[in-house]
């Protein structure tokens, strides 16, 4: 299964915090998951870091890397089946994951409940 990790997910990860359910820690540290960080991911992460909304690693990539997972680049496909969505949501990072994950029938780990509203397999984090 590949699995694409939503911002607040792969931070709680990260931290190994005990936020995250039981189900999405199992599917996480499965290794016959293939579990991906979008570029869109990092690039949110990074923009709330800087503006103080959140506390992240400074080398968000690098621990993509210690964790073992993969930083997946945004396409021009993405970006056009991102724009293509129905309007149930209007963040453009989360509407990227959603394009993402279905062009490669992934499952979107996440706690976001609008992301939800799309035909997108999600398993809560």
């Amino acid at each position: 299964m590949i699995l694409v990790l939503d911002g607040h997910p792969f931070l709680w990860w990260a931290r190994n915090e005990s936020t995250l359910t039981p189900e999405a820690r199992a599917a996480i540290s499965d290794p016959s998951n293939d579990v991906i960080v979008s570029a869109a991911t990092v690039w949110e992460l990074e923009i709330k870091r800087a503006a103080g909304k959140l506390i992240a690693p400074l080398d968000l990539l690098h621990v993509i890397d210690l964790e073992g997972f993969s930083c997946l680049p945004v396409s021009g496909q993405d970006g056009a089946a991102a724009a293509r969505l129905p309007m149930h949501h209007r963040d453009p990072f989360d509407r990227l994951l959603v394009a993402q994950a279905l062009r490669l029938d992934a499952v979107i780990v996440t706690r976001n409940s609008a992301i939800m509203s799309y035909d997108v397999e999600v398993l809560a984090a």
